[in-house]
């Protein structure tokens, strides 16, 4: 049976953590409110005028102008072909960099050279990368491709690492032990163990892919963001609404796409 001291001991504790998981919850919403402030969220004019705008922008949008669907449909299907190959070129690149950068596999100063480059690169946002394409390649969707391609490799890179170093290190530590390489373990320990959350993030991948690649033609990389512009700087609101009703469709389909390759593809555990 317990004692009261220890009893009245745990309570404080309870207590305790009530208070500071409090304090924390209190502070965090002190720190938002404060931004928040700053940005002029609080101003009730701004907020009211901005309404008022995004009203008359919502209605006219509609009906949306559908004579430039076959024009949108095309510039469409480029985005997608962009946004595919550039995620699974990206994926190429990005599983090998995550090996190397892997702790368990490669020393210190290899791993350390690795994620660095994987940092910088992620750093850089995947508008900014169709920008400096557009420069190396000139304009198109070879630009466009190019930009999540490398967007892609900073961000899987470093996700592949981290589940990489997931694995039991004992398990690894014990087929070394048998005399294994390092390609040994990476194909008969890593990847049999991480391969499900390698694929389901790949397909993750793809579907931001298609997201971010709809404003890339923004700066010339081709697809559908070269028709939003030009509607968007000619107030044709109308055209820019069959745009946008086509992007939601496809981007609907392929997470309906995506969920189906998840259960009949991923691998069983």
């Amino acid at each position: 049976m317990a004692e009261p001291g220890s009893l009245a001991g745990k309570g404080r504790d309870v207590n305790l953590r009530r208070w500071q998981g409090l304090s924390g919850a209190l502070a965090l919403l002190a720190a938002l409110g404060w931004v928040l402030g700053r940005m002029g969220f609080f101003e009730p004019g701004r907020l009211t005028g901005g309404l008022v705008n995004f009203g008359r922008f919502a209605a006219e949008l509609f009906p949306p102008d559908l004579s430039v669907l076959p024009v949108v449909l095309g510039a469409l299907i480029e985005t997608v072909e962009m946004a595919f190959a550039g995620t699974f070129l990206g994926f190429l690149l990005s599983f090998p960099l995550g090996v190397l950068g892997t702790r368990t596999l490669f020393p210190r100063p290899v791993v350390l050279a690795v994620r660095l480059v994987v940092a910088v690169t992620r750093t850089v946002p995947s508008l900014l990368w169709a920008v400096i394409m557009v420069i190396v390649v000139g304009l198109g969707p070879l630009a466009g491709t190019l930009a999540l391609a490398v967007y892609t490799v900073g961000y899987l890179a470093k996700l592949y690492a981290e589940i990489l170093e997931g694995v039991d290190p004992e398990v690894i530590e014990a087929v070394r032990g048998l005399g294994a390489r390092r390609h040994h373990l990476v194909r008969y320990v890593l990847w049999p163990e991480s391969a499900n959350t390698v694929l389901s993030q790949l397909l993750f991948m793809l579907e931001y892919n298609i997201r971010s690649s709809t404003v890339l033609g923004l700066v010339g990389a081709g697809g559908i963001g070269f028709y939003m512009q030009v509607y968007i700087s000619t107030l044709a609101y109308s055209r820019l609404a069959t745009v946008l009703l086509a992007v939601l469709v496809v981007v609907v389909v392929m997470d309906v796409l995506s969920a189906w390759a998840r259960r009949h593809y991923l691998l069983d555990t």
